[in-house]
């Protein structure tokens, strides 16, 4: 489980930035039967630390099941290839960095 004390740079693009809490399970879909039978507590809380851009993308990609279903984990997520073009993008863009 990603820890709550976030560590200096996004998980996916390696940027130094402000980031946000990104669960692999979305927590919409936590209340579904299908995943509170499945998964424990615990494991639909589990996380990663990404940026803004990074996280937006996700999920506007991907679809909250999607997500839920494809990328409960963050080695899914590095090798899906939209996900790739959108981390090379977001590496490209200037921002403040922290």
């Amino acid at each position: 489980m990603a820890s709550r004390n976030h560590p200096a740079e996004c998980t996916l693009c390696r940027k130094k930035r402000l980031l946000e809490f990104h669960h692999l399970i979305p927590r919409k879909i936590h209340r579904r039967t299908f995943y509170r039978r499945n998964f424990t507590r615990k494991e639909l809380n589990i996380g990663i630390w990404i940026c803004r851009f990074c996280h937006k993308g996700l999920h506007k990609i991907y679809s909250e099941m999607e997500l839920a279903k494809n990328f409960h984990d963050l080695e899914r997520l590095r090798k899906d290839s939209k996900i790739k073009r959108h981390v090379t993008w977001v590496k490209k863009q200037k921002t403040a960095e922290f």
